[in-house]
């Protein structure tokens, strides 16, 4: 008897092809300075790979910054994960968090305020305004995985990345992969 198993299809349309990644990249460039909470989400989404919920429920207190890096909690069953942040956008969280939220004296007085204190409406109207291509807000947490996995090919540091308590929901990003990188060298 099998076992019932999703069976869930990865696709070029699910993620953001190299040239859209890039795209949005000079997106967020181009407005970081107009727009930085804006901004600032979708490129926190970009480079943790966490879902919208879970960038939603970030507040001060998950910000580690001696570490330079932000605890996700995780949703859907998942795990909570600590992801590093690259020093040049973390300096821009920083500025943010400190201009939003900190006291003349520098400080954080209500360290649960939630850094983006916006509505899950609100983030799809957001991702809808600035997206380089008609994909959903979710294909950043599929392209992140991608990207990373292509990076290194550690399908267990990508389980971890995403939160996942099973590998074989993380198993889709190193097949999927697999199969694109074979084929290409069997039909190109």
């Amino acid at each position: 008897m099998r076992k019932n198993t999703v069976n869930y299809q990865l696709n070029k349309n699910k993620y953001l092809l190299d040239y859209e990644y890039d795209h949005l990249e000079k997106i967020i460039k181009t407005y970081m300075l107009k727009n930085p909470r804006d901004c600032l989400l979708l490129a926190i989404a970009l480079n943790t790979g966490a879902r919208a919920t879970e960038i939603l429920n970030i507040e001060i207190a998950d910000i580690n910054f001696y570490d330079q890096s932000i605890f996700i909690k995780g949703i859907k069953n998942s795990n909570d994960r600590e992801i590093p942040i690259n020093d040049k956008l973390f300096k821009k969280l920083k500025n943010y968090i400190d201009s939003k939220f900190a006291n003349k004296d520098g400080q954080y007085p209500d360290r649960s305020q939630r850094i983006f204190p916006i509505t899950y409406i609100r983030l799809h109207q957001i991702w809808e305004h600035y997206r380089p291509c008609h994909k959903k807000f979710h294909s950043l947490r599929h392209t992140f995985a991608i990207r990373l996995y292509k990076k290194n090919k550690d399908i267990r540091l990508v389980q971890f990345a995403l939160g996942h308590r099973n590998i074989a929901n993380t198993m889709i990003y190193a097949d999927y992969v697999y199969s694109q990188e074979e084929l290409k060298k069997l039909l190109l």
